[in-house]
């Protein structure tokens, strides 16, 4: 036991470990600046909520990414490498795109924002489908697990940075530079890119478009039989939807009931990471103890429930936002405390929505591993984790539209009933596989 303890420490302080700690950093920088904290940009320069719905749907690419995914295994750069060329090129174009989109007005330059934040997510779903296929390939066997948990604690931490930090200080501090040095973090993923090593990988590039674009969907269809696949990839599609449409329209619901860009920095971003990693390892150990279908039946549940909680927010009396110093028009930081009726609510429902969350998303990550060949892994992964964005980008679109025609509770109890179909498709599931 000792000899494995000290291989497991020489592991984590390998250079292909940091390399993965610092490409999933990368990988989570640009989700947020095209999702809650766009819409917080918006809500604060007084874009229809309407609008802030449908621009959920800029996040199309990575409902998409399985389009060109094969592309990116059949083609090679002439430089760095099949991997690396093509990462390489994807970060410094985000890092570009990101920079740019600080310089739009989101009232003024509605479309040209738009533009550009669907170009930060086209870029941002390639640089995925990159570093999956990196880490798939750079790391041995017994390391993928242990590669996977620092890939998911660099992606926490930087949707803490671009979700939670960057609305505390954009309280005082103008949106193009707050957006202007988030551009800059994802320099720590070109630098990890340029100094890592090429993968070389066992298996060879495709040799023509059809190996790289046809197979991997032929094969998960044979492997599992049509019907019983249609019912696999149509799970992967509902499972999440209420979480997703919910999640959609939580950053708006805070600021329109009265919370401030300070209390969702530090009590939804920062306060709920900490949960968000509970549940993660939570969901993980139920995974292992009681089965896939078991722990999708259970978190599935949990999930629907916590939706359910957000009308709980408005029972409380939020004090009116601290006024800027005519002097200075600095924003001075809100004092509170836990023992505040409305941030102890905040923090209970955040709490449990992190939770069972992120105990879903560890039992349906798993489920999706399960349903890949590690032959085509890259692509019919890139194929399943595309289906399980439709929900929120596509589906989430209207979702401003339904707030305001339904009013915010009978919204988020409509989130929570459509979570049903999902749970209704687990008892096929075992037959599916």
């Amino acid at each position: 036991m000792a000899k494995l303890a000290k291989s497991e420490i020489q592991a984590i302080f390998s250079k292909r470990m940091l390399i993965t700690l610092l490409h999933g950093f990368s990988s989570g920088v640009p989700l947020l600046l095209v999702g809650s904290t766009l819409q917080a940009w918006m809500s604060q320069a007084k874009v229809d909520l309407t609008v802030i719905g449908i621009f959920t749907l800029v996040g199309l690419p990575y409902t998409l990414k399985f389009l060109w995914a094969p592309l990116l295994d059949r083609y090679a750069t002439p430089f760095l490498g099949r991997r690396r060329g093509w990462l390489v090129i994807a970060q410094v174009l985000l890092m570009l795109a990101i920079g740019f989109m600080g310089l739009t007005d989101p009232a003024e330059q509605t479309w040209r924002l738009a533009s550009l934040a669907f170009l930060v997510s086209f870029l941002g779903a390639t640089q995925d489908i990159l570093i999956d296929a990196y880490r798939r390939e750079i790391l041995p066997e017994r390391e993928l697990g242990l590669g996977s948990a620092l890939y998911v604690i660099g992606y926490r931490v930087a949707t803490l940075i671009t979700g939670g930090i960057a609305l505390v200080i954009s309280m005082n501090m103008p949106w193009p530079k707050v957006y202007g040095l988030m551009a800059c973090l994802i320099f720590l993923g070109i630098v990890a890119t340029v100094l890592s090593d090429e993968p070389k990988s066992a298996a060879k590039a495709p040799s023509t478009l059809r190996e790289s674009v046809i197979e991997p969907f032929l094969e998960f269809f044979r492997r599992s039989g049509t019907r019983s696949a249609m019912i696999v990839l149509v799970f992967i599609l509902v499972y999440k939807v209420g979480d997703s449409m919910a999640s959609a329209m939580t950053m708006p619901y805070y600021l329109e009931i009265g919370y401030s860009r300070e209390h969702v920095g530090w009590i939804v971003k920062s306060f709920g990471m900490l949960f968000l990693i509970v549940g993660a390892l939570t969901g993980g150990f139920m995974v292992f103890k009681i089965g896939i279908v078991r722990s999708l039946w259970i978190m599935g549940i949990l999930q629907a429930a916590s939706t359910a909680c957000f009308p709980l927010l408005q029972l409380a009396t939020i004090p009116a936002p601290a006024a800027a110093d005519p002097n200075t028009g600095v924003v001075p930081l809100l004092q509170f405390s836990f023992a505040d009726t409305y941030i102890l609510l905040l923090g209970g429902v955040i709490a449990f929505e992190n939770i069972t969350a992120a105990m879903g998303t560890s039992a349906f990550i798993a489920f999706m591993g399960s349903m890949t060949n590690t032959r085509y892994t890259a692509t019919q992964y890139a194929l399943l984790t595309s289906l399980m964005a439709v929900p929120r980008v596509v589906l989430a679109a209207p979702t401003g539209w339904m707030a305001k025609t339904m009013g915010w509770p009978a919204f988020f109890i409509f989130c929570a009933l459509i979570a049903l179909p999902g749970l209704l498709l687990i008892p096929h599931l075992k037959k599916g596989k």
